[in-house]
Formats: structure tokens, C-alpha cells, sequence
């Protein structure tokens, strides 16, 4: 089983929803999973993981995580080329590095240039910007790159985001 998961906050809020499905070649939907919570930390820039990460840990709660081949978030596994942890990274560490974990951004860093690749989807010539931890860097581009939809975002990313934000 595969997880996406996305979070989405608004006044002191968060929602953060995890789609499971299948596996790289069907995408067939098992669950998609849902958590509310109150009272989120501020973002602060450069710690952006400390706002994100309690959000995710939570909505995995609802997954069997022995069962899980891979994690895909929204953003970076690892910001610059020297391999400083974003988000991904810091799930990876939080998951006791037994689950792979593939980021996917919709913006590039400009000091990634080792530890990212980009890839082009659908007609879109606006790249998505692939990191990943536990699952080799061009095995993961490729595998969004397969993913299922004609457009930019695969499908199933699109539809763990657009979960998101219902209220």
C-alpha cells in the first residue's frame, strides 16, 4: 500500500488527509482518512517540518504502517545539496527509516540541484520537483512521472488535496 498525504490550514487549524491505494501500477483507492486539528503551531520559515510533521504522524495514526511501501508528501525530502532534511526527511527519521518517502513540490529550491529531479507531466511544461529518502532519487522520479492523470498533478495528489480542503 502507498499513502499520500496532504495538509491544508486555515486560523489556527489544520486538516490533514491520507489517501491509501494500491499500488504505482492500478492507483485503486483503498481508504482515504481525515484528521482534524486545533491550536497549530505558527509557521516559522526554515521550520516549516515542525508545523507539518505532528499533522502527518497524526493522520498516519488511522494507517497500518507495517503494510506501507511508500509515503508520498507534499513538498521535499531533502532541501540543498548537501541533503539538509525538509519534511520528507524528517518523517523518514520520525518512521524510525523503515518506510520510504518520496516529496513531490510544485516549486524548486535553487540550492537543490544534486538531491532533486525534475519532472514534466501530462502537456505542462511547469515541472514537479521529486526528493525522495529510502527509495532510490530517480526510481521515485519515475514513478511519479507513471502516475496516473493527464495533467500536471497525478491523479491521486490532486485528489488527496482537493480532500483537503473540504471542511
Amino acid at each position: 500500500m502507498i499513502i499520500a498525504i496532504d495538509v491544508y490550514y486555515w486560523e489556527n487549524k489544520a486538516k490533514a488527509v491520507s489517501v491509501e491505494f494500491d499500488d504505482w501500477a492500478n492507483e485503486n483507492v483503498l481508504n482515504i482518512h481525515s484528521v482534524q486539528l486545533e491550536n497549530i503551531a505558527e509557521y516559522v520559515p526554515g521550520q516549516f517540518y515542525k508545523r507539518e510533521l505532528p499533522c502527518i504522524l497524526k493522520v498516519l495514526e488511522c494507517s497500518k504502517l507495517d503494510e506501507t511501501t511508500c509515503i508520498i508528501v507534499d513538498g521535499y525530502v531533502t532541501l540543498d545539496d548537501a541533503g539538509k532534511f525538509g519534511l520528507g526527511g524528517y518523517l523518514y527519521e520520525s518512521l524510525d527509516q523503515q518506510i520510504p518517502i518520496i516529496g513531490v513540490a510544485k516549486r524548486k529550491f535553487h540550492a537543490n540541484t544534486l538531491n532533486t529531479r525534475a519532472i514534466t507531466r501530462g502537456q505542462s511544461t511547469n515541472p514537479l520537483h521529486v526528493t525522495s529518502i529510502g527509495i532510490d532519487l530517480d526510481e521515485a522520479a519515475q514513478k511519479i512521472q507513471q502516475m496516473k492523470g493527464a495533467y500536471r498533478m497525478p491523479d491521486v495528489l490532486k485528489l488527496v488535496d482537493t480532500h483537503t480542503r473540504i471542511k
